[in-house]
């Protein structure tokens, strides 16, 4: 897969869009955070 057609998604905490990484690969629909940092900011 290339990186321009990963899935997007916008962080809840700081707005800012990230993309699908391999070790989300598992539970990708509940990934809500970009970072460690913005989980622990919730």
């Amino acid at each position: 897969m290339k990186k321009e057609n990963l899935p997007e998604k916008i962080c809840m905490v700081c707005n800012r869009p990230f993309t699908w990484r391999k070790k989300w690969e598992k539970n990708w629909n509940d990934v809500k955070y970009c970072s460690t940092r913005c989980r622990k900011n919730k």
